[in-house]
């Protein structure tokens, strides 16, 4: 009869039961290191498909979507989900609104002193054009004197800034820098002429250019590790053994080969201030 335990926690866990009606499903997580008992709520700006997105019946899909709900499953804990504009997760997860930040966010060393994060995923960025890219961009310096439309707020703003930076460095007329509550707004105004260019993660600018609306031009732009971000360390420790669990028995490969992303080398630790 023991045998069928973990199938048992498994179906109720399918069912939307939280760790304490599944029996023989511990969680590792302390209640007290969660904003919700029993449940594992994330926050995330599906404005970047194919990796978090909403589909046409209004459902969350994409690659950290699929990589929440199995950590939560792992952890014994029910996976909940808060869509957000990214300006305003940080500050959500230090107000407790949220426990984990999964929308792909960008590791700095500067964060990583306001939170516990997970490097779990190779990520850099790319210019977007229209179909045809008729401004003819081949190369960063091609940017010079274009509107450009970036998401407010995040790494990948402060890259578009850097980019501004150097043009102006070398002599040339620097960019106007256009931001936008999402990424899929950025999209929009570069699909309505509002911005000449967009910036974005390779893999959403690779799946427009799939979906043919628009063109990658530029890709592989500061290539910077993505995170998993929470407050609690306890938490975060839990989460670390599950990712490396999931390298070891090779479901977070086949993850990431599904969608064409690249993992990082290595285990996942965590890094961030003590306690």
């Amino acid at each position: 009869m023991k045998t069928l335990v973990p199938l048992a926690c498994a179906a109720l866990l399918a069912l939307g039961m939280t760790s304490a009606h599944a029996q023989g499903c511990q969680s590792p997580v302390p209640d007290s290191a969660l904003v919700k008992k029993g449940t594992l709520v994330m926050s995330v700006n599906p404005t970047l498909p194919p990796m978090q997105y909403v589909d046409q019946t209004g459902a969350l899909k994409g690659m950290r979507v699929e990589l929440g709900e199995m950590l939560a499953k792992r952890l014994c804990l029910k996976p909940e989900y808060v869509r957000i504009e990214f300006s305003a997760m940080i500050p959500g997860l230090q107000a407790g609104r949220w426990d984990v930040i999964n929308t792909g966010i960008f590791y700095t060393e500067e964060r990583a002193k306001l939170m516990q994060m997970l490097q779990y995923e190779d990520q850099a960025i790319s210019i977007s054009t229209a179909k045809g890219n008729p401004l003819k961009i081949a190369k960063a310096d091609d940017l010079a004197g274009k509107s450009i439309g970036v998401e407010i707020g995040g790494f990948e703003e402060r890259k578009a800034r850097e980019l501004d930076k150097q043009l102006t460095d070398k002599g040339l007329k620097g960019m106007t820098i256009r931001t936008f509550e999402n990424f899929a707004m950025a999209y929009q105004s570069l699909r309505a002429g509002q911005v000449e260019v967009a910036l974005s993660i390779d893999s959403t600018a690779a799946e427009y250019q799939k979906r043919g609306e628009f063109d990658r031009v530029l890709h592989g732009l500061f290539p910077t590790p993505v995170a998993l971000a929470t407050r609690s360390r306890p938490l975060a420790d839990a989460l670390a053994k599950a990712l490396n669990d999931m390298k070891a028995d090779g479901s977070f490969q086949k993850l990431f080969d599904q969608y064409g992303v690249k993992a990082i080398d290595g285990a996942v630790v965590v890094r961030g201030p003590a306690g």
